[in-house]
């Protein structure tokens, strides 16, 4: 199995790519270290965004999907123009423009940007993929190197059974633009300015719900937001809460093994995600009742 990449393994990542252009990447400064590494280039006035190894495609159509939606009027973070994708070991650097001071947005705010962006039609100058959440979460929990062998097949066991009963449902013939990771983290609010949509690592085509289930498995399952922001984020869009569909359970099963396979794959390098994974399972598992509290990483 690959070993997972270290921040020091990134780090150099940028500043070769960054040295290639002419940019400098002295005080280059992690921001976050998620599905990319993110590192802000303060000097240089860019933000670096390293892919894994082997997503070049994945990387082009991010800088894509931030043109197209652009274009049809959405507020977006941008890729910085005259600056050109950098592939170092195999890895995508890609150049955004930093983001301002700002808040994350409220739930009624993603909940309109969410509305907006599911009117859209698909983009004709470049194919976007289906959102294949089943396959998502078994490539991460294949690459969790710390997960014990029973823990393994027990989150394999379950993912099965909840793609079954996804699989009777209508959820994978709808064929609607979808940001496939839509929280209040990535949609922000500078001071003065309207919400402006982040990452786009997940766009895809897929059902709306998978950008409505985060919001309603916060509220139904961990209790992170009340009552009335919930309800405001359901107004937002128009009205639809996922929580009435007959599948809710299915999709909020499935969003909870996604959080629970990205923490496990984090913890080779992470101890505390470590720590983390087993308390997830323990809730997933009926041994801890809900309102669950789990840490964000």
């Amino acid at each position: 199995m690959t070993a997972a990449p270290t921040s020091s393994d990134e780090l150099d990542v940028v500043h070769r790519a960054a040295s290639q252009l002419g940019l400098d990447p002295a005080d280059a400064r992690l921001l976050r270290n998620g599905t990319n590494a993110v590192y802000l280039l303060s000097k240089a006035g860019v933000v670096a965004r390293v892919g894994r190894p082997g997503t070049v495609r994945e990387a082009e159509r991010q800088v894509k999907v931030a043109a197209w939606m652009s274009a049809h009027g959405i507020e977006v973070n941008l890729p910085i123009a005259g600056l050109d994708m950098v592939v170092v070991g195999g890895r995508p650097v890609t150049w955004w423009a930093p983001i301002p001071a700002h808040r994350h947005a409220t739930p009624s705010e993603l909940g309109a940007v969410l509305r907006r962006l599911h009117d859209l039609p698909a983009p004709t100058s470049f194919d976007l993929p289906r959102l294949d959440v089943v396959a998502h979460i078994a490539q991460r929990i294949a690459s969790a190197g710390t997960l014990s062998i029973d823990d393994r097949d027990w989150l394999r066991d379950r993912l099965a059974q909840t793609a079954a009963d996804m699989a009777a449902t209508d959820l994978l013939q709808a064929r609607y633009v979808v940001h496939g990771d839509a929280w209040q983290g990535n949609l922000i609010v500078p001071d003065g300015s309207p919400p402006i949509l982040l990452d786009f690592d997940n766009v895809s085509i897929g059902h709306p719900a998978w950008d409505l289930i985060p919001l309603a498995v916060d509220r139904e399952d961990f209790g992170r937001i009340s009552s009335d922001d919930y309800q405001a984020f359901v107004t937002a869009y128009s009205g639809c809460d996922v929580r009435d569909a007959p599948w809710f359970r299915t999709l909020a099963d499935l969003q909870e093994l996604r959080w629970t396979a990205y923490v496990a794959d984090k913890a080779a390098t992470n101890p505390a995600a470590a720590a983390e994974v087993s308390h997830r399972l323990a809730c997933l598992r009926g041994e801890i009742p809900r309102p669950w509290k789990w840490c964000a990483f």
